[in-house]
């Protein structure tokens, strides 16, 4: 019988020579092939992922636009952008970690999320300032102390608010500029309101004459000021004795404008034109400050003694 004996030759291993560059192809080409038969089992799931992925991208995507779509109708836009952008990219990264399970079989997804509450909290160090000022931000459109347009001051800025940030709230000033705010800044500092309600008061002094009767100047301001366009009658305007100064009585007016800036400011510079010409027509004094001057006249005295000395001993030189 023949003998059927196959004999069986192992490949020779190619031996590193020192300081000399080996040229084997045959090794490259076994691991690029290697590589190609991998990505070939793989391309199936790599397909399901990606088209997975896909899904949640576009779920992602309609369930911001769903929210920011409520928020709109009721008139909170900013706060649908913010937690629409939330919403949607929480969805993505489930998306991902999903497909990401799907393309590569021996990955586990408690691996994942253990490794992402690691990086989550190297991420939180390194973007601390960024990630306080989203969630300030995401807090102010949730309680909402303020809204768009209302006029807030906050760390000695004053203005009109036009827009809230992920990191920032944007005012602008009364003069025209923009400031930029961080929200971190807005949340954990005092902020005054100033068109919170509909009205607001605002108070000017006045100071007449100790010669002059107080009753009748309380009652002529009252009754001018209660004219002035833009006035509010409810609350009324009132005039009140308030201080006794070195030269003068001191009669705080009070009245209520709308609390926009423009209005205020519009009636603030009319009463007082008001004030002026109402004490002027009455004959009451509006005393300015005295100031008394005392004078030594002894220093002055020897003062002028040395001067005409320093023109005596001028003159003889």
């Amino acid at each position: 019988m023949a003998d059927n004996t196959v004999s069986t030759t192992e490949p020779s291993v190619s031996q590193d020579t020192p300081q000399q560059v080996d040229m084997d192809f045959g090794v490259a080409i076994e691991r690029i092939d290697s590589w190609i038969d991998g990505s070939v089992r793989l391309l199936p799931n790599l397909i399901v992922g990606i088209i997975l992925l896909i899904i949640f991208y576009v779920v992602g995507v309609l369930v911001r636009r769903l929210i920011l779509r409520q928020t709109i109708q009721h008139g909170r836009d900013n706060l649908g952008e913010v937690l629409g952008g939330f919403v949607k990219w929480t969805i993505i990264l489930f998306g991902f970690l999903l497909a990401a399970t799907i393309v590569i079989p021996s990955l586990k997804p408690g691996d994942l999320i253990a490794g992402l509450g690691v990086s989550s909290v190297a991420i939180g160090f390194a973007f601390k300032d960024i990630l306080q000022n989203w969630l300030a931000g995401l807090l102010i459109l949730l309680r909402q102390p303020f809204n768009i347009n209302d006029q807030i001051e906050v760390n000695g800025h004053e203005g009109t608010v036009q827009r809230i940030e992920t990191r920032a709230t944007i005012i602008k000033t009364y003069d025209g500029q923009r400031i930029v705010i961080p929200n971190s800044d807005i949340y954990t500092n005092a902020v005054r309101v100033l068109t919170a309600h509909d009205y607001r008061r605002s108070q000017y002094d006045v100071g007449i004459g100790y010669d002059d009767n107080i009753d009748q100047a309380c009652q002529l301001l009252t009754a001018a000021v209660a004219k002035v366009a833009q006035v509010e009658q409810a609350p009324e305007a009132e005039a009140l004795p308030w201080d006794l100064a070195a030269s003068w009585v001191t009669i705080r007016v009070r009245w209520w404008t709308h609390s926009h800036r423009a209005d205020v400011t519009r009636v603030h510079a009319e009463v007082i034109r008001t004030i002026k010409l109402t004490l002027d027509e009455a004959g009451i004094e509006m005393p300015s400050e005295n100031l008394v001057c005392l004078v030594d006249s002894q220093n002055d005295a020897e003062g002028e003694t040395e001067s005409e000395d320093k023109d005596t001993s001028a003159s003889r030189h």
